[in-house]
């Protein structure tokens, strides 16, 4: 499987998201800026998981990113803005026909967040979204004992009572159990 996890990240936060996800999809995924993820790079990608943090609320527009440089004195180091941003980069992506799956780094007190419109420009390009019910139940369900971890697996504060919440967060904790089961 071609698995590409593409970012835009300001300060690095989303970028180590972004590798830690690629690490955790196996050898072969590859974590790549908006800018590396072009023609060959993503070509044939059988999964396509992409990226941001969330500013007011959304996905950072390109008028948000240059509000970053005339706010740059107020900010520990100065945002790193060399790579195009997720925005540009969904209304550049070639038709594909692969997987999908999203995330964002934001605070969580966060009403909005940058997964929709994310998610709306993959399946524009033709990647359709990772869908729970095509997981093994076992990555499926919520809180189980699980006795590699030493304690009960729990999803995420923000999920979704029957479950449904980021496939993809729950497809890697059942990676890794296997992993740590010795398991593929």
């Amino acid at each position: 499987m071609k698995a590409v996890v593409v970012y835009e990240s300001h300060w690095g936060n989303t970028e180590a998201v972004a590798r830690a996800i690629a690490d955790g999809l196996g050898e072969g995924a590859r974590a790549l800026t908006t800018d590396e993820a072009s023609g060959d790079a993503i070509a044939g990608a059988d999964l396509i998981v992409a990226g941001a943090p969330v500013m007011a609320f959304g996905l950072p527009s390109d008028k948000m990113r240059d509000s970053l440089v005339a706010e740059v004195s107020k900010a520990p180091r100065p945002p790193d803005l060399s790579h195009e941003s997720m925005r540009s980069w969904l209304d550049r992506l070639p038709a594909g026909h692969g997987r999908s799956a999203t995330f964002d780094t934001r605070i969580w007190w966060s009403p909005g967040g940058a997964t929709g419109p994310i998610d709306r420009g993959l399946r524009r390009a033709g990647y359709m979204p990772i869908d729970l019910r095509n997981v093994r139940p076992a990555a499926r369900r919520r809180a189980r004992p699980c006795p590699a971890m030493g304690s009960r697996t729990r999803p995420g504060r923000g999920s979704r009572r029957d479950g449904s919440d980021a496939g993809l967060t729950q497809l890697l904790r059942q990676r890794q159990i296997n992993a740590l089961r010795g398991q593929s």
